[in-house]
């Protein structure tokens, strides 16, 4: 199946049919000129080498040669080829909290959008590792599945907000076992979970989740976000209150989050406005033993643009070889 990588340059083939209007604009023109300046046979045969006839051909040569230079421009690509993978490195998990609290503004722009601003630029920074991301609130779900495709990943990282999931709370324990679900099944040692919240659990035994993933070799690493003198909540333009009226304050809860990582044998970080903490957290996974894995990619394209070109531009040489004149034909000499 043919594809085009960049269909916008179709537009300038609206030019086309201008072209020999153009050029009919001027031949009635020039006939017109031919005219006023004397009897129109008779100045037709002082010229009897220019062919009228050659000058539309030469215009039909010329549209199809700039047709042919337009659709090499739109990059036409004929289907894709499955092609398998191999490469090294570990497969991460990350948690990222998205319940209400993370909206706090004890980090700029927000506790939120500078996790997600850590996690855009560590991505930046992966070679061969698998990622995977996972958002949670009162409950968690894959965001993107355990992949090598960078790319996605910080697009799907893009649109997430607190309204990503419909329940409110900090269920961290669901997510650690979300998470240990889904690594893949060619992993086996290098494996890792990366929380990324302010630690008020409110819903389940965090802790009692990150033994477990430990106990399947997983290791599981936290980062708190936060103040521990507390922050409130902005909501729609005001800030959060209880249904006593009382304005919310949320604190970084970091015992919980200590407790966590020992349990999952992996570090806490207390993140920070310049150093997040991410950096130091992957330099150790780094450190795992690199495991082997294969995956199915899509190669490129096979670009067909070469062809369009090499067509417009055979096309441009035989109209300029055309010329104006008629071909004196002489039989007999």
């Amino acid at each position: 199946m043919l594809y085009f990588a960049n269909p916008q340059y179709f537009w300038l083939l609206l030019l086309v049919p201008l072209v020999p209007v153009l050029y009919g604009i001027l031949r009635a023109l020039r006939l017109k000129r031919i005219r006023a300046f004397g009897d129109e046979s008779l100045v037709r045969s002082l010229m009897p080498s220019w062919s009228g006839a050659k000058g539309w051909v030469r215009v039909i040569l010329w549209n199809l040669a700039f047709m042919c230079f337009v659709l090499g421009l739109a990059r036409p690509q004929m289907g894709a080829k499955l092609k398998e993978h191999e490469a090294k490195g570990a497969e991460i998990m990350i948690c990222l909290d998205v319940s209400n609290s993370m909206l706090a503004r004890d980090y700029s722009p927000s506790r939120l959008d500078r996790a997600k601003l850590a996690i855009s630029r560590v991505v930046d920074r992966l070679q061969g590792d698998r990622i995977g991301l996972i958002i949670f609130a009162g409950s968690s779900f894959v965001q993107l599945p355990i992949t090598t495709d960078y790319v996605s990943a910080k697009m799907f990282l893009g649109n997430i907000d607190t309204g990503s999931v419909p329940v409110q709370g900090t269920a961290i324990g669901d997510a650690i076992l979300t998470a240990a679900k889904s690594f893949s099944a060619q992993s086996e040692k290098s494996r890792a979970i990366i929380i990324i919240t302010d630690g008020e659990n409110h819903e389940d035994d965090a802790v009692e989740a990150a033994k477990q993933a430990a106990s399947l070799g997983i290791k599981v690493y936290t980062i708190g976000v936060g103040s521990l003198r507390g922050e409130p909540i902005p909501m729609n333009g005001e800030l959060l209150k209880d249904s006593q009226g009382n304005i919310v304050v949320t604190r970084l809860d970091e015992n919980t989050l200590r407790q966590i990582a020992s349990e999952g044998g992996g570090a806490y970080v207390h993140a920070g406005n310049e150093e997040f903490g991410l950096t130091p957290i992957i330099e150790d996974i780094k450190k795992m033993e690199e495991e082997k894995y294969n995956s199915i990619i899509f190669e490129d394209f096979d670009e067909q643009f070469m062809y369009f070109f090499a067509a417009a531009l055979a096309l441009l040489v035989i109209e300029m070889l055309i010329g104006q004149r008629r071909h004196k034909r002489r039989l007999f000499e």
